[in-house]
């Protein structure tokens, strides 16, 4: 049985799905802001904390880590370099989510998530 094991799917198998996750993750640290449906901002919103909170300590093991998650090699030295040393004496929430309405083709729920 699967009791509470909750999961956002977003319609997708495994493979496209973490495909698409690492790389509005990616997106979100490059550009620090991005626009986007609802379901999939609430999607990466915890991932990409963990990533921040990650890149707060700069050793080897972290740095793998983040080399095997993310697709794009600039983003993990932007974690390291940049965002770590900002975030250093935040304890979390990095990330703000801003509604912006509907889209017109579909009725979508459409926010802009954002560094903080």
């Amino acid at each position: 049985m699967r009791h509470r094991k909750k999961k956002i799917t977003l319609s997708r198998a495994k493979a496209p799905r973490q495909a698409l996750l690492n790389g509005l993750i990616c997106q979100v640290i490059l550009y620090e802001k991005i626009t986007t449906t609802q379901a999939k901002a609430h999607a990466i919103k915890p991932l990409v904390e963990k990533v921040i909170t990650r890149g707060k300590v700069d050793n080897l093991s972290n740095r793998r880590l983040l080399l095997a998650k993310l697709p794009i090699k600039k983003a993990v030295s932007k974690v390291f370099e940049v965002l770590g040393p900002k975030y250093k004496e935040r304890s979390g929430g990095y990330l703000r989510i801003i509604k912006l309405g509907h889209r017109l083709g579909d009725n979508a729920d459409m926010v802009q998530i954002e560094l903080v």
